[in-house]
């Protein structure tokens, strides 16, 4: 029977944090080890580049701490085929066949793209390839016929590009050779984690991220430094959970949820300090984190395991897209000499 495949990845821009880890990690990790899909795991080193093209030792120097984090949290290589875009150069042409397909004001409309410069601060500066970087993720999807792509809520957009061009292509060339992907959004998690600052997004740029690879000192430090309620000032005044960092953190990591309900209630009515509520906090994420840091730092003394893995997955995921920009040719008519 074969197996639905399921394409997903991450840009390497540097080391993965716990919001990556509830947001997608954990999930991927579920579903590679179902055994029911044909998982492949794509480290988008050339999406990234298309705003870190002036910057790219940033990009080159985050490829073997993203794979490290793959594997600390349990995603397995014998499972999972781990392979780097960069090293599909098919993937190139696919996005040209399909930017054909697509006009500058669909691009401009995409409202995950429309929050993404604006969160970058590109204005009238939008580097061309960060724009059309919806039809290059559409080439990645449908180069190996994904069927599911778990995503985020804020990623749909891209998805739905996705299906769109597949649609115009399968028309136009009058063909079924691509199939319309759909996303799998985790379950229980309708946001990203917030950052520790309180801020809606925890990011790398904005130094607001516990990382997997944080030691335990600078993970307490954290935790201690992160937002609660501002006008929780004494023990004795009751305070607020919503917006709170630590109880948002605590409902998704305490898996007591008993004592958390006993704890946000003494809290709202007062009585319950910021320290005991983070120091709880903490005790629970050191505990989490802990293991994956001890297989990080595993993986890391062998480099050449870590290569060869990124370049036997790279060579399983050159040959299927190879096939595919086989068929797209002929479809296309292309192929002149075959």
């Amino acid at each position: 029977m074969k197996k639905e495949v399921i394409l997903t990845g991450d840009r390497p821009t540097g080391k993965l944090h716990i919001g990556h880890y509830v947001g997608s990690l954990i999930n991927r990790v579920k579903l590679q080890d179902t055994n029911d899909y044909d998982m492949n795991i794509m480290i988008a080193d050339t999406q990234a580049l298309t705003d870190n093209a002036r910057n790219p030792e940033k990009i080159r120097n985050s490829l073997l701490e993203v794979l490290l984090d793959y594997l600390a949290v349990g995603i397995d290589p014998k499972k999972s085929n781990i392979f780097i875009q960069s090293q599909i150069p098919e993937l190139n042409e696919l996005t040209m066949h399909y930017l054909n397909l697509v006009s500058l004001s669909r691009l401009e409309r995409n409202p995950t793209v429309k929050n993404e410069i604006k969160e970058r601060g590109f204005e009238n500066s939008i580097p061309a390839g960060f724009l059309i970087y919806p039809v290059s993720q559409a080439a990645d999807i449908t180069a190996f016929k994904a069927e599911l792509v778990p995503v985020g809520e804020d990623q749909l957009p891209m998805i739905e590009q996705t299906r769109e061009i597949v649609r115009s292509f399968n028309s136009i060339y009058k063909t079924n050779i691509l199939i319309e992907p759909k996303a799998i959004i985790p379950e229980g998690i309708s946001a990203r984690l917030p950052g520790i600052d309180g801020k809606s997004k925890m990011s790398k740029s904005l130094g607001n991220t516990i990382y997997l690879s944080d030691d335990e000192d600078t993970i307490r430090k954290k935790i201690m430094s992160m937002y609660t309620d501002p006008n929780h000032i004494r023990v004795e005044d009751p305070g607020n959970i919503e917006g709170n960092v630590v109880f948002t953190y605590l409902e998704i990591f305490c898996k007591d949820k008993i004592l958390l309900n006993e704890m946000k209630e003494h809290y709202k009515r007062g009585g319950l300090g910021d320290v005991k509520i983070k120091k709880y906090l903490n005790e629970i994420l050191q505990a989490e984190l802990k293991p994956i840091r001890v297989r990080r730092n595993d993986f890391e003394k062998n480099k050449d395991y870590l290569y060869e893995i990124l370049r036997e997955g790279s060579l399983i995921a050159r040959n299927i897209a190879t096939n595919t920009l086989d068929e797209v040719r002929n479809a296309i008519g292309i192929n002149y000499f075959n």
